[in-house]
């Protein structure tokens, strides 16, 4: 099948969001993507670079590079650089494209980077609400912000998967910010709810006990996916939260669950990155929970 659609997209930031994404655009038939981090230039980036050749991506030799000619720019930063990815490629946009800010920030946040691109480019507010593998583009995604409707039949050409949830920049954000309260809050309390019963060596007898409660939950299943995702990605996720204390803050609400969220999320992405901890990660809850209390109390 012949694909009618080639727009020409710039990728800011390529970790694993958007690596996954571009190599699924690919695989659908998009031909012209450039990419560009922050990291190409050092050691750091060899991996990325790599992930981008074997992709067919074109690497760019700086921000201004890679958003040449683009149709459509999409940020997909961590989230303290977002502002800054903006502020990047911001003097080098030509023809008002479409930018999607796909990154997980605070609606004030989105709102003010809009703010920043205001006739440069059509800022879209986009929320990725689920993992980003194995659905790479096709990962549902939330759209907001008065650019959402147009931009809508293209996202959707390219086989994307998406729901427009307001013409208000920020909503987007906002339902990704307060879900991940959620989310990632339960994340921290199975890990300090299962690590503990590991240490008082009742895991069994806790795991069974939870099921009084909760009966439609596996909670074997539930505690090896979350504490897995915090030691993988913990770091990451405990900078989305810090976003989400933000948010509750701009609602006017104490973040005192998430503030504590952060910590676990934090301590957790570091004891992950232990070799002890990666070897047990695809075994069962009882070794990875004895690897991770041995490194916690290495670090304590």
């Amino acid at each position: 099948m012949t694909r009618r659609n080639t727009s020409r997209i710039a990728f800011i930031g390529f970790g694993e969001a958007g690596q996954a994404i571009a190599s699924g655009l690919r695989d659908s038939g998009i031909e012209q993507i450039a990419a560009w981090d922050i990291l190409f230039p050092a050691a750091a980036g060899a991996k990325l670079k790599a992930n981008g050749e074997k992709a067919g991506v074109r690497l760019a030799s700086s921000a201004a590079d890679a958003v040449r000619d683009a149709d459509l720019v999409i940020s997909a930063v961590t989230a303290a650089s977002s502002l800054e990815a903006a502020r990047s490629v911001a003097p080098h946009l030509m023809g008002n494209p479409y930018y999607l800010d796909i990154n997980s920030v605070s609606p004030g946040r989105k709102i003010v980077t809009a703010e920043l691109l205001d006739g440069k480019a059509r800022y879209v507010d986009v929320a990725v609400i689920a993992p980003i593998h194995p659905a790479r583009h096709k990962t549902p995604m939330l759209l907001a912000g008065p650019h959402a409707e147009t931009i809508a039949p293209l996202l959707q050409e390219m086989e994307m998967t998406l729901k427009i949830v307001s013409a208000e920049t920020g909503k987007a954000a906002a339902i990704k910010m307060i879900r991940s309260v959620m989310i990632k809050g339960i994340e921290a309390l199975t890990l300090e709810c299962f690590l503990a019963a590991s240490r008082a060596d009742l895991l069994e007898e806790v795991t069974v006990s939870l099921k009084n409660n909760y009966p439609t939950l596996d909670w074997v299943t539930v505690a090896d996916h979350n504490i897995e995702r915090m030691a993988n990605h913990g770091e990451r996720r405990a900078a989305e939260m810090e976003e989400s204390a933000v948010t509750l803050r701009e609602l006017g609400l104490e973040p005192l669950m998430v503030e504590g969220t952060v910590k676990r999320q934090r301590e957790m992405g570091a004891l992950g990155k232990e070799e002890a901890v990666q070897a047990t990660l695809d075994g069962d809850r009882a070794a990875m929970l004895a690897a991770i209390g041995a490194a916690a109390r290495r670090k304590g």
